[in-house]
């Protein structure tokens, strides 16, 4: 398709260029209230070559498409090295996509990123990651009525005939399942659970905020636990502690907990307060007025996340996920939360969706991820 003279892409170079890359969401979404405006502060920290430890180890392109001097979409094309080394690829990834509703524009940026890629050697191109699976990834493709979760991604209906037209192909869906914690669990799943952790001797401790960081190294141990699962990318040290340095200022320690065997760690299970309810309210700023309005809407959050948990291979397979699961929903209600959302699941992961499901939990969003031959 040409593009016409118009239409212009080309990448960020200024300072003026990444705030109108940061701040396009804004225009794309005004008047869409189920959309969750992000901390501006926070992407432009994501997006920081020297400040994000991504970047030690990888690359990326960011892109402004502008028609009669306004900006009209953005997107980044990523080189994550750390990936292509631990799977043997060639892939990069594009991420952090925003775009009108027109094909012309979408086809122009995708172009662009395709382009730098394919110049650095890349056989697909696929996404949308921002800027890997250890951040928010997918196109959402369904619920378009409902607002995020924290950290989680929302997109316009029509991004996917954006992506569909241009010729991307499905790789893989993610799922996000919905638990309401006003139901009461089935009391045979409980005892059959309960069974388990009594023969396993499995002990669940909340982490200590006091051993904050020696907590955070034991973690990046168990995260390992992770390393069988589709698109997973190792995390550096650096970038362990980078997030766990941004989680530290919303972690319930009441909803972060280890599981222990015999003193030894064998697993771990982070919930965090669903703050988009409160983000919401912000607009993207913490000063002069959202940081007291942020502390205010904190206080009336009544769902949860649970972002992640994982148990070390040697562990899986006997049940342990589930116990999991009932000790979140336990500590959740205790907390007086309402609901909550398990995400995100791959579709192939059939142990854990069926876990998620025999407690009661149900998909009500899907995000999908996209290839691209190059």
């Amino acid at each position: 398709m040409s593009i016409p003279a118009s239409l212009v892409v080309r990448p960020v170079r200024t300072r003026r260029d990444l705030n109108r890359f940061v701040k396009l969401p804004w225009q794309i979404y005004r008047g869409n209230p189920s959309w969750v405006p992000p901390l501006i502060a926070d992407v432009k920290k994501i997006l920081d070559r020297e400040k994000n430890p991504f970047f030690q180890h990888s690359q990326a392109e960011y892109y402004l498409a502008e028609r009669d001097g306004q900006t009209v979409g953005r997107i980044a094309a990523i080189v994550n090295d750390n990936h292509n080394q631990f799977h043997h690829e060639k892939t990069g990834f594009f991420g952090f996509f925003e775009c009108v509703n027109d094909q012309q524009v979408a086809d122009a940026l995708f172009d662009a990123a395709a382009s730098w890629l394919r110049a650095r050697g890349m056989e697909v191109m696929r996404g949308p990651m921002n800027p890997s699976t250890n951040d928010t990834i997918g196109l959402l493709l369904d619920a378009y009525d409902l607002p995020p979760v924290i950290m989680m991604t929302y997109n316009p209906p029509y991004y996917v005939d954006l992506v569909n037209r241009y010729g991307m192909t499905k790789v893989m869906d993610v799922y996000a399942y919905w638990m309401d914690a006003t139901q009461p669990l089935p009391e045979k799943l409980i005892r059959v659970t309960e069974k388990v952790q009594k023969k396993e001797g499995l002990i669940f401790r909340s982490i200590n905020m006091k051993d904050f960081w020696a907590e955070v190294d034991r973690i990046h141990q168990i995260y390992k636990a992770w390393s069988y699962n589709w698109g997973f990318v190792p995390m550096t040290t650096e970038e362990f502690h980078h997030l766990a340095k941004d989680l530290k200022t919303v972690v319930d320690p009441d909803l972060a907990f280890i599981a222990e065997m015999h003193g030894q760690p064998v697993g771990f299970c982070l919930t965090l307060p669903d703050f988009n309810q409160a983000l919401h309210k912000i607009n993207g700023r913490l000063f002069p007025f959202g940081l007291f309005k942020l502390l205010y809407y904190a206080k009336k959050i009544d769902q949860a996340r649970v972002i992640t948990m994982g148990v070390i291979r040697e562990y899986q397979k006997r049940g342990i996920d589930g116990l999991f699961y009932l000790e979140t929903y336990r500590r959740a209600v205790a907390k007086g939360y309402k609901g909550g959302e398990f995400s995100w699941v791959l579709e192939n992961n059939v142990m854990m969706r069926r876990t998620a499901e025999m407690m009661g939990g149900r998909i009500y969003k899907t995000y999908r991820i996209y290839d691209y031959k190059l």
